[in-house]
């Protein structure tokens, strides 16, 4: 299906989204939050994948404020890091949250939309998952290997529908320390559960990246697709 159009809500204009859509409908959608590389080949993939498994996939652009259709591949140099890494620090991450609470209004009211939207994002897409858990009305969001999550768990109060958090042991950008902050931070709260994937660095879910770790993310997918099935139907 070829990309939509959304418009935000600040009226500064519109961004794409990529969007695969499921054999059958009604059905659930789930917005999916990139990574650093922009709505790329991965993130399409991840989409189609969702779609496969009976939801509506929805994946904005979040870029698009800086440069719209950024593509970027993670495993073709050095190059590629930097300008990721430049387009993720220039990201105004609230304008970003905004933008995906868009998403996820537009992707109620689709065509073959039952209705119910859950988030999943990757990396910082795991880091903007847990905040549309604390600052928007999605029925259920999940995270996989989210970046500086510690900082952020005085919002941890707002969580009022299920997260889930899936954590690489090994996660060169999550240390120890921040990830014991982070599982004491959110202990009782009932709307969270976090899960630790023992050997494994971060990116472990990325078929074919370097991080790939096949048990793993199949164990989290799981969890996953389970969350999903019994929150959007």
């Amino acid at each position: 299906m070829p990309d939509i159009r959304i418009a935000a809500t600040d009226g500064k204009g519109e961004f794409a989204a990529y969007v695969a859509m499921p054999k059958q409908t009604p059905a659930g959608a789930v917005v999916m939050i990139q990574e650093i590389f922009g709505v790329n080949r991965t993130m399409r993939a991840l989409s189609d994948w969702v779609a496969d498994m009976g939801f509506i996939a929805v994946s904005p652009d979040l870029f698009w404020r800086q440069e719209p259709g950024v593509q970027l591949d993670p495993d073709a140099g050095q190059d590629q890091w930097d300008k990721a890494f430049k387009l993720m620090q220039g990201m105004d991450q609230d304008k970003a949250i905004e933008d995906l609470k868009a998403t996820v209004a537009h992707a109620r009211k689709m065509q073959g939309a039952n209705g119910k939207v859950g988030t999943m994002g990757f990396c910082l897409g795991g880091r903007l998952a847990y905040l549309m858990a604390t600052r928007s009305d999605a029925d259920c969001n999940v995270s996989y290997y989210g970046v500086g999550l510690e900082g952020l768990l005085g919002e941890a109060g707002n969580i009022r529908a299920p997260l889930i958090l899936h954590i690489a042991e090994k996660d060169k950008f999550v240390p120890p320390e921040a990830q014991a902050k982070i599982l004491e931070g959110l202990k009782g709260n009932r709307h969270v559960s976090c899960y630790v994937y023992p050997g494994v660095d971060h990116a472990f879910a990325r078929m074919g990246g370097h991080a790939w770790d096949a048990r793993a993310a199949t164990i989290a997918n799981g969890r996953t697709a389970e969350l999903l099935a019994r929150v959007l139907g």
